[in-house]
């Protein structure tokens, strides 16, 4: 992929634009998009164990998406003792892809 440049040489490409990339990457995945969908129904946090048991899939399976999405800035984590909860982080969504949210 080549990227476009001005006249004098430099990048139209902006760190936004990156961002917005890692995020369109991270929904282009059906259990990603499972994952989304079920954490926006339940507007809150909830273990990385009880998302995995939601849509099916091995604890190890989950640790790669849900790294995918937190890298992507898409979800944000909390630890509470010994557990993990996850939650979307709604401003990414808003800045990077306004209306995806609503559209699920």
């Amino acid at each position: 992929m080549s990227i476009e440049t001005t006249g004098d040489g430099s990048s139209l490409a902006t760190e936004d634009d990156e961002a917005r990339v890692r995020v369109l990457k991270a929904l282009a995945d059906p259990t990603r998009l499972q994952i989304v969908r079920y954490l926006r129904r339940v507007r809150r946090g909830v273990t990385c164990g009880e998302i995995a048991q939601m849509v099916q899939m091995s604890p190890s399976a989950g640790s790669y998406h849900f790294r995918t999405l937190r890298e992507a800035g898409l979800t944000v984590d909390e630890r509470r003792s010994r557990e993990k909860y996850v939650s979307l982080n709604e401003e990414t969504f808003r800045r990077y892809a306004p209306g995806f949210l609503a559209a699920l």
